[in-house]
């Protein structure tokens, strides 16, 4: 049994926190700034003057939303993020729009982050090229045992991994800015310039790219209570300890890159180019890569942490099965976790580990959850009027009103690259949300649920009890069914070649005198189960009981010699008939008296 104690143990703290909930964003740095870049080279000079300035929107945007989703937090303690918001203040079809958005940037990051971790390892060793699926899902595997310990177990396996990433950006950030000018000259690039000036569509296109290093900033609201008492406080503090962390690396980066002029060249990252320009070749620059290449493989760490948590709070609702709900040791919900990596290691399969399959999806889906989100905060504050509450709503509704030009911006640019299917999958996801709260609903109104069901009354039942032969198996079947109900048959099929053999088992039932009647059934099909189930429907009593009975063997390799008869015969008389099945286990001992009983009298196996 759990104590209080051992269960704080295994929540998180801020500072474990920001790591076990916040490796993606921080992994953004490594591909955020260069998505920018990226687009903008394609206007040359004139366009990579940009970087900054749309890169200072983004981070704009990022401090917005930390600001935002600390208020989240504070006002909805108990997880969720834009699903319980927006469920509370939006009405439950929003919220469940918002669930859905959260749900597919979850998977994708996954499949992402992996994906790009293991290019990232592939460029450095090209002869791994050939295996890259099976090491993006080696990866996978690796991370989920990792989370099927505990998120606070792989929080505290991940800081120092996370700690030397920033560490090391941050020193080639400083480096590089004391220094001015690259150590040596970068190498030209490669890109050809394709547009003439830069237009607004080519600056909108770049911060829609910029956006991917924005995606993982909700985790920590969505899993506020995996944090330690004072959960607010200490969810508050991770969100605010990630954002500043986030907020400086990717300026410095953009800086940095302005500084040195830095441009695309085919085969190498702009993370690689600086690091280059700052630091040389030597160590220093392998340490980056190294740093680079696991932190991106981390990232989908984020989505362990959130997922599993949002589908524990939508299950606790009912729309996902109660399955999701359960906790294991160390806190953990297991099925959230198993779900996640089978639905990712899909997505890996499909896109072959290619990122560039994935990432015109990646970041769509979360803006959708994002201004949500903000909306619903707005209606919140609104709503509870609390002190300084207008405050409050002005900063959330900042945040509507950036969020809502994000998504649209992320959508229409990526629509035509892969977006259409996220545009597409959200409302599927969102309409098979409500299917299983249907289901359930039915399900409670069919069992009375919330109300007085009539009071119990003694029913007329009937036991009938299939046997194979008069063994010690048939004698424990016969004496439980005795207690479970007012009359008891047994019940013996026979194929059309075997009539001797039963004639011969009646008269020995009549010998045996056990009380209850034997009834002789014969299969010409040579089935046991629909002999059985014509023979229970046909009873008249208001409750039918079978008491289906199995051997359990002591030694495991005895098992396999079981003929799974009963498990047939049960699982057809479950099918087709409405009879209460139980099914019996009579364990064998390996004791001399069992040995001489075997001997003396052999026993048949029913299962």
């Amino acid at each position: 049994m759990h104590t209080k104690e051992t269960d704080e143990r295994h929540r998180l703290t801020a500072l474990t926190g920001t790591v076990g909930l916040g490796l993606d964003a921080l992994a953004s740095v490594a591909y955020g700034p260069e998505a920018i870049v990226l687009v903008l080279a394609a206007a040359g000079a004139a366009g990579l003057g940009a970087t900054l300035p749309v890169t200072g929107v983004i981070v704009l945007l990022l401090l917005v939303l930390v600001a935002c989703y600390r208020q989240v937090i504070a006002a909805y303690p108990d997880g969720g993020g834009a699903y319980s918001v927006a469920s509370r203040n939006l009405g439950t079809r929003a919220g469940l729009i918002a669930a859905a958005s959260l749900v597919v940037d979850y998977v994708l990051n996954v499949a992402v982050s992996v994906a790009a971790g293991v290019a990232a390892l592939t460029s450095a060793f090209p002869a791994l090229l050939p295996w890259t699926v099976e090491l993006c899902l080696g990866a996978l595997v690796l991370i989920t045992c990792v989370n099927l310990r505990g998120v606070v177990t792989s929080a505290r396996l991940f800081v120092l991994p996370a700690a030397i990433f920033v560490l090391a950006v941050g020193t080639v950030v400083v480096v590089g800015l004391i220094r001015g000018v690259p150590l040596n000259p970068l190498p030209a690039s490669d890109q050809p310039v394709t547009v003439g000036s830069v237009g607004v569509l080519l600056v909108l296109a770049a911060f829609a790219n910029g956006c991917s290093a924005l995606t993982g900033v909700e985790a920590i609201a969505n899993a506020t209570p995996s944090f330690r008492s004072p959960r607010s406080a200490r969810a508050r503090r991770a969100e605010a300890g990630l954002g500043a962390v986030l907020g400086l690396l990717l300026i410095g980066v953009a800086v940095l890159i302005d500084r040195f002029d830095a441009r695309p060249v085919e085969g190498r990252t702009l993370l690689s180019l600086i690091t280059e320009g700052a630091l040389g070749t030597g160590p220093g620059y392998v340490v980056v890569q190294l740093a680079t290449v696991v932190l991106l493989a981390l990232a989908a760490n984020t989505s362990f942490g959130g997922l599993p948590v949002l589908a524990a709070r939508l299950s606790a609702d009912g729309y996902l099965p109660h399955l999701f709900g359960l906790r294991a040791d160390r806190l953990v919900h297991r099925y959230g976790v198993l779900v996640l990596a089978a639905l990712a290691a899909g997505l890996l399969l499909f896109s072959g580990g290619k990122v560039d399959v994935l990432v015109p999806m990646f970041a769509v889906g979360v803006f959708i959850g994002f201004f949500l989100c903000q909306l619903g905060m707005v209606r919140h504050w609104r709503r509870v009027r609390c002190a300084r509450w207008r405050s409050k709503a002005a900063v959330n509704g900042l945040g509507v009103v950036l969020t809502a030009t994000a998504a649209i911006v992320v959508t229409v640019t990526k629509f035509t690259h892969g977006a259409w299917l996220i545009v597409l999958v959200v409302p599927a996801l969102a309409v098979l949300f409500t299917r299983v709260r249907a289901a359930y609903d039915r399900i409670g109104t069919q069992l009375g649920v919330g109300g007085l069901p009539d009071r119990p009354r003694e029913r007329e039942t009937v036991v009938v009890v299939p046997v194979v032969a008069i063994t010690r198996l048939a004698s424990e079947l016969l004496s439980t069914a005795l207690g479970m109900g007012h009359k008891v048959i047994a019940v013996h099929v026979s194929f059309p070649d075997e009539r001797a053999e039963a004639a011969a088992m009646q008269e020995r039932w009549l010998q045996w005198r056990p009380e209850v009647p034997l009834v002789l059934l014969e299969s010409r099909q040579r089935e046991l189960g629909p002999p059985l189930a014509r023979y229970v429907r046909s009873l008249s009593a208001e409750r039918v009981i079978v008491l289906v009975g199995e051997v359990q063997p002591a030694r495991l390799w005895e098992r396999m010699l079981k003929n799974r008869r009963g498990t047939v015969v049960a699982r057809h008389l479950s099918r087709a008939t409405s009879a209460v099945v139980c099914r019996l286990r009579m364990p064998l001992a390996t004791g001399q008296r069992d040995r001489a009983v075997a001997r003396e009298r052999p026993l048949a196996l029913t299962s």
